[in-house]
């Protein structure tokens, strides 16, 4: 506790157990109200009246205080700041609150309110609900307190906060400070460097290559160490003078190994056995004392200064020395500690005498990257969206450092054997890009996705159950399902008559949304199809784990089913964008191995062949065959004089609207043999290797995608037309207006309005913009609402359509494609991108107009 200008400041840390204690009458209530939020403070009252309907009912006191312990628990585990209301003047009451805290790797923090007995029996004698309270209750409290006093630290409360008398107490101040190992302010970027022990020459070269200069980054980034400075290697103090120097630089963090550790405990006399290495840093550390005889005593000072773990980036990284399962991120406790210093054993020892370590990182499905050292292997590889940087330099590996947030790893090697391992370097867990295989529990029941677009994206169970028939079904390989396309809203209801929807209303809308230029692309009349195309088998196997022969892609439906029944076809359609890739010079361009591209696969009877006999083709053949007689029966009656004038009129309008549906779909259909008649409209390259290009502007990709259908020799990739358009110009929307009824009336389905610039947000920047707005043309629409539709008394009945969810749908897939696309760029597990590809689906099968 400090005092500042006559306040009473109480630092208490953001996450912790708080408790009050003190006496009946002593303030703690008030005190609460005052200092805290409504929601972060329970209060033993407040749960007695919850279980007996009286405050004041002793006799429910052992069930309140179960209610209580619950509900601080679901606080603490949820990761929130929780406020005890009791008197907590007995032992008894305090140690489970202590072994709560503990439970839940928080601390607990006491703040003692000492007020003197004649205060607290003249404040319960002025309420009506303790004026009855024996003087004598008071007096035992205040002896229990008093008893209390000395003993809080020793009960494990990691702050104690003494408040003596009513002024101090009126007086105080609750500052809450950020813990620790919370530094999620921080956003680097960074350069974490594995375990270092003792090699500072490999260091110094390391830090040049990650562009270091005398432990300065021109660019401002910022090393972060995560531990196993010393010990086994040749020169233990040099690591440690230029870790502790860009420490106090502020161009380094670091956090502890277990050798430091043990060093901090020689350093302050205590008894430790010399092995390990140790024996070599203490030789070392000898040496330097009569060079710097203060050295050791910094040295002690660094490292018992050093946090046990590090959140970093927004919380979506962690940095520590042996690793740290989810439940620990941005805890404090022993246990944390623990864990973060030496990792958890499964109780064996193995051949070599070594513990046997427990493989945490196989199960681990936390979003924050944990990145860390401790036990040797050979190479870092990702596993679970972990990676372990200790690739033994000083037994003769590498030293290794990986670039954040671009995920990119840098090693040197050792300059030479340095200290012989007890056993050889071996990866203990299953590593790679696929990290654990797939598990049921990641996409069962109702999820929740955390996304960097649009945050949280629920999925309720029901839909994640008929996703997963669909998924487990129908799908492609999973280690090939990248991404799936988004559902598209269609433009608001236009009121122009004859028209359903109209371009004025897709270009008012993002206009409405500050966007002014907008690009016009012909929708093909085709199926949505994504293409994930690799340079060859290899790179098919390195990057995504395919592990069947001549496998080099993907070709799959919105849905992620395979577009042909035969693996042999796709493979053949790929080999056809692969050469055109190839001939446009684009691996080399965009430095991959590796293309992921969204398309419209033509003709749309493909994939619709049944859709178009059982649904489309019977409604033209039953009109075909109907309306003709009935027509000339009409026409026959009035010939005798008969009046059907009204009827006839009507027949042969219902007949002719039956003709133009018969054409409208039958222009999406015609005749392949094999690929022949085929043709791939690809008008997006969502990802490449090492990025997302989902961001990248429409013009600029359309660019890209021009490049690539001149160069295609076969003829199976299609240009997609397109006009870019100035939503503030009228003239410019008459000329987009103009364009979309050329497409239409010539039996184009239409167009889809997306902003120029891709991936943008609204003019206050809190909410997604619609990545695009389908406009489709009157006759296409024929085809989705019935022949007649376009009669007026059906317009007025179709215009009260609902678009509300459809857009809401529209939304929540585009940012669960968009997160896919990340984890996928940034080489995140399987599973991690599978997440949010599931969920795309998923959301699929909620209950929407399909006519939207």
């Amino acid at each position: 506790m400090t005092v500042h200008s006559g306040k009473r400041t109480l630092p208490v840390t953001d996450l912790s157990l708080v408790v009050l204690v003190g006496s009946t009458g002593s303030g703690k209530s008030t005190f609460a109200r005052r200092h805290f939020k409504p929601t972060e403070v329970i209060s033993s009252d407040f749960c007695r009246g919850l279980v007996a309907d009286d405050e004041n009912d002793q006799s429910a006191s052992g069930d309140a205080f179960e209610v209580l312990h619950y509900i601080a628990g679901k606080r603490l585990a949820a990761g929130r700041l929780t406020v005890v209301d009791a008197t907590s003047v007995q032992p008894e009451s305090r140690k489970q609150l202590v072994q709560l805290a503990r439970e839940h790797d928080v601390l607990p923090i006491a703040i003692v309110l000492d007020v003197p007995e004649q205060v607290c029996a003249e404040r319960n004698a002025g309420r009506a609900d303790r004026a009855g309270l024996p003087r004598h209750v008071i007096q035992r409290q205040q002896r229990e307190l008093r008893r209390s006093l000395k003993h809080l630290e020793r009960e494990g409360f990691r702050k104690v906060h003494h408040l003596r008398g009513v002024e101090e107490i009126e007086a105080a101040e609750v500052v809450l400070e950020r813990r620790y190992n919370d530094l999620r302010h921080l956003t680097g970027p960074f350069d974490i460097i594995g375990d270092i022990h003792g090699c500072a020459s490999e260091l110094e070269t390391l830090l040049g290559r990650l562009g270091y200069a005398d432990g300065v980054h021109p660019q401002g980034r910022t090393a972060v160490f995560v531990g196993d400075l010393v010990d086994r290697g040749p020169d233990s103090p040099g690591v440690l003078r230029r870790v502790m120097g860009m420490v106090a630089a502020g161009t380094a963090l670091c956090v502890p190994g277990n050798h430091e550790n043990k060093l901090a405990r020689w350093l302050r006399g205590k008894q430790v056995q010399h092995r390990h290495g140790l024996a070599e840093t203490i030789e070392q550390f000898e040496k330097e004392d009569a060079k710097d005889p203060a050295f050791r005593e910094r040295v002690r000072e660094f490292i018992e200064g050093l946090v046990s773990h590090y959140v970093l980036d927004g919380g979506k990284l962690v940095v520590c020395h042996a690793g740290l399962p989810e439940k620990y991120h941005g805890r404090t406790s022993g246990r944390v500690r623990s864990f973060a210093l030496y990792g958890d054993t499964t109780g064996e020892t193995d051949e070599y005498g070594l513990p046997v370590r427990y493989p945490w990182a196989e199960d681990y499905r936390g979003r924050a990257a944990v990145v860390y050292g401790h036990t040797p292997i050979p190479s870092a590889t990702w596993l679970n969206n972990t990676i372990c940087l200790d690739t033994g330099c000083v037994f003769g590996g590498r030293m290794t450092a990986l670039r954040w947030p671009e995920r990119e790893l840098v090693d040197v090697p050792a300059e030479q054997v340095w200290y012989e391992p007890a056993k050889p370097l071996t990866t203990e867990a299953p590593g790679g890009q696929d990290g654990r295989p797939l598990d049921l529990a990641d996409v069962t029941g109702r999820r929740i996705v955390e996304t960097t677009h649009m945050g949280r994206v629920a999925v309720r169970e029901e839909n994640a159950a008929a996703a997963l028939e669909v998924m487990s079904r129908f799908a492609v390989d999973p280690r090939l399902l990248a991404y799936l396309p988004p559902t598209m809203s269609p433009c608001a209801t236009s009121q122009l008559d004859g028209y359903l929807e109209h371009p004025h209303e897709a270009f008012a809308a993002y206009r409405e949304d500050g966007i002014r230029q907008v690009v016009c692309e012909e929708k093909h009349m085709g199926s949505r199809a994504v293409a994930l195309v690799c340079r060859d088998e290899q790179a098919a196997r390195d990057r995504f784990g395919s592990t069947a022969d001549g496998v080099t892609g993907a070709l799959h439906t919105r849905t992620g089913r395979p577009f042909f029944d035969a693996p042999a076809v796709t493979e053949q359609v790929l080999a056809r964008l692969r050469e055109a890739v190839s001939s446009a010079g684009l691996w080399d361009e965009l430095e991959t191995d590796w293309l992921l591209l969204d398309a419209e696969l033509l003709p749309w009877s493909l994939k619709a062949s049944g859709l178009l006999r059982k649904q489309y083709a019977a409604v033209g053949a039953a009109s075909g065959a109907v309306f003709p007689g009935a027509l000339a029966a009409l026409e026959a009656a009035a010939a005798r004089g008969t009046d059907v004038e009204g009827l006839l009129s009507r027949q042969r309008e219902r007949s002719a609207d039956a003709a133009a549906f018969t054409d409208a779909y039958r222009r999406y259909c015609w005749t392949t043999d094999g690929l022949d008649g085929v043709r791939l409209a690809p008008f997006q390259i969502l990802a490449a290797q090492g990025r997302s290009l989902a961001a990248l502007p429409h013009d600029e990709q359309l660019a890209i995608i021009d490049r690539l259908v001149a160069a295609d020799p076969t003829g199976l990739l299609r240009e997609t037309g397109r006009l870019v358009v100035d939503t503030a110009d009228e003239a410019s929307v008459a000329a987009g207006t103009d364009w979309w009824l050329e497409l239409t009336k010539a039996g184009g389905e239409g167009m889809v309005v997306k902003p120029l610039q891709a991936l943008v947000r609204s003019e206050s920047g809190h909410r997604l913009v619609q990545p695009g707005i389908k406009c489709r043309g009157r006759e296409y629409l024929r085809i989705i609402y019935g022949p007649e539709y376009t009669r007026p008394d059906h317009l007025a009945r179709l215009r009260s359509r609902a678009l509300g969810h459809k857009r809401s749908l529209a939304l929540r897939e585009y940012a669960l494609g968009l997160e896919a696309l990340d984890r996928l760029a940034t080489g995140e597990p399987l599973w991690r991108v599978h997440e949010a590809v599931f969920a795309v689906l998923a959301l699929e099968s909620e209950p929407v107009d399909p006519r939207l």
